[in-house]
């Protein structure tokens, strides 16, 4: 047996020529990248974009990079996953809807279809190596059980590692957690001080230097996706403490202060004025 550069079997050793195939090479020059998504954060939540909550480290990335103004949300977090992963609109690549809902029809399967390849999915020939840590939520909740079928979880979309869950929404002190395609249990608790946000932080490192000390010339994706900010709301009791006292005013009073702050740094017009609160809501 013979093949146009794949060596040669014959019937002994000496008859036969070993092959090893090239393993794919990213371009020269390929960057690692690195995307970090809070969920149901607002405009205005960042320090750089008028905030006065403390997010230094964003906030210096911010002045050595840019800060976009014209970002468009899908206004749910399934379908904004689905159109981030894959670059396409959510409703051509089957996430119309939240993954929770299985219409039957190709808009709204609550999973992205095999038509459309996600980035890591795009990357991966490129010699990438591809992280995911996070909220994943672009699957039926009749396929993230124990059992799968697993070819729509984050190893079967193109991430060669995983580490987070896969519903909407969890426990932020006790979450049910997932590792490449195997549920786990969260390696502490609340009385422990535990906190998924934390953990989420600690396995992408261990992942970067687990890369950094096998692969260290391949360039690598890593997709963080936090759910601290989503439902529900279990920030760290000493965090809501610090904050008691910046919002001792109101939401009003804060709406009013970001808009101002938010001219002053020029990421809205200076003429620009705020919508009537919306009505009945307290």
């Amino acid at each position: 047996m013979t093949g146009a550069g794949h060596g040669k079997i014959g019937k002994t050793v000496q008859d036969s020529q070993p092959y090893w195939p090239d393993a794919p090479r990213p371009p020269k020059g390929a960057p690692n990248i690195l995307v970090i998504l809070f969920d149901d954060v607002g405009f205005s939540d960042f320090g750089c974009y008028g905030s006065p909550i403390a997010t230094p480290a964003i906030d210096a990335i911010a002045r050595r990079g840019l800060r976009y103004t014209g970002f468009h949300t899908t206004a749910m977090c399934s379908t904004t996953r689905a159109a981030l992963l894959a670059g396409r609109n959510h409703h051509s690549v089957g996430v119309g809807c939240l993954a929770n809902f299985d219409s039957g029809y190709p808009g709204y399967r609550g999973k992205i279809s095999r038509e459309a390849g996600t980035i890591a999915e795009m990357l991966r020939p490129h010699g990438y190596r591809n992280y995911m840590l996070g909220k994943w939520h672009v699957t039926p909740l009749t396929e993230s059980g124990a059992t799968g079928p697993f070819d729509g979880w984050p190893l079967g979309r193109g991430f060669d590692r995983y580490y987070g869950f896969m519903d909407a929404e969890t426990d932020q002190y006790a979450p049910e957690l997932v590792r490449d395609n195997t549920p786990v249990d969260p390696p502490g608790t609340f009385a422990s001080g535990y906190h998924l946000t934390a953990d989420l932080v600690d396995q992408a490192i261990r992942y970067l230097a687990d890369h950094v000390g096998d692969n260290p010339d391949t360039p690598w994706l890593t997709w963080l996706a936090f759910g601290a900010c989503h439902a529900p709301h279990q920030a760290p009791s000493d965090m809501i403490k610090k904050y008691d006292p910046v919002f001792a005013e109101g939401w009003d009073v804060e709406r009013d202060r970001r808009l101002a702050r938010q001219i002053e740094l020029g990421i809205v017009p200076k003429k620009t004025h705020l919508p009537p609160r919306n009505e009945h809501v307290r």
